[in-house]
């Protein structure tokens, strides 16, 4: 059985340890401690080797991106043709901390959704607009995202009756299924879902799901097309890219063993 809180700790907890940036310092610190044990000195010298091996790929190739590039192309992005009914805008691009705290809308680097979003509803008036996010945050649930996306999309030209927004949901699966309770979409109603293209597989699995067919609007590329094996000297940007890349990745597998997807891959 499904148990809505139960697996958002869970999954924020297991990322803590499973992204790549905090499991290569993880393994360091513990390989570290161990060559200081007479015991376990080799199987420390192994796991420091490793994670130097690892570290060196992730600084010097392009690894997040052939990771990330499968994701990135899976749903190719196409303008959309004829009626549009709704346009729906998922959460994540916003800072709401650094928001309350300084006073402006902080986006961060997904801010794509905002630009896409903002130019899909001025483009189609005639669509209502349906922005879904609350918080992410295991700690922090007062910082709602939907504030600082009404300041954005104000600055982006979007007055704020405009669009609707859902405040509550804490992940993708709570996006699809709080906004369908929300605007109740009807049979063979046309919406596009934005958001970045690295996410767009889990999320159009996610809203299959739930039983609303979406119109996908990929924005927020991390990619170019067709991605090779080459030398970067970018360690920050390389590591952000493969955190995000493996985050889908075991998010398809985990959404799809909870049935909260309609493949382990979605397709067109």
């Amino acid at each position: 059985m499904d148990h809505p809180v139960l697996s958002f700790i869970l999954s924020k907890l297991f990322w803590a340890v499973a992204a790549p940036g905090n499991a290569l310092v993880l393994t360091v610190a513990l390989g570290a401690i161990l060559l200081w044990t007479r015991r376990w000195r080799r199987a420390g010298k192994r796991m420091v080797t490793l994670a130097a091996v690892l570290l060196a790929l992730v600084t010097y190739t392009g690894l997040g991106a052939l990771v990330a590039l499968p994701l990135e192309n899976r749903f190719p992005r196409a303008e959309p043709e004829g009626r549009i009914d709704g346009i729906i805008m998922l959460g994540g691009a916003l800072n709401p901390p650094i928001t309350v705290d300084r006073g402006d809308p902080s986006l961060n680097d997904a801010a794509e959704r905002i630009l896409g979003f903002a130019d899909l509803v001025r483009r189609h008036p005639e669509a209502k607009a349906v922005f879904t996010g609350g918080s992410g945050r295991l700690l922090g649930q007062e910082y709602k995202e939907d504030a600082t996306a009404r300041a954005a999309l104000a600055q982006a030209g979007i007055p704020e009756d405009r669009v609707i927004y859902e405040a509550q949901s804490r992940n993708t699966w709570e996006n699809a299924v709080l906004s369908k309770e929300l605007v109740k979409p009807a049979p063979g109603e046309r919406w596009v879902l934005v958001t970045s293209a690295m996410h767009m597989p889990r999320s159009v699995g996610i809203f299959r799901a739930v039983g609303w067919e979406v119109i996908p609007y990929p924005v927020d590329y991390r990619t170019r097309t067709g991605a090779k094996p080459y030398l970067r000297f970018e360690f920050g940007q390389n590591l952000v890219i493969l955190d995000d890349a493996v985050r889908e990745w075991i998010g398809l597998t985990a959404y799809r063993l909870m049935g909260r997807t309609t493949a382990l891959f979605p397709a067109p």
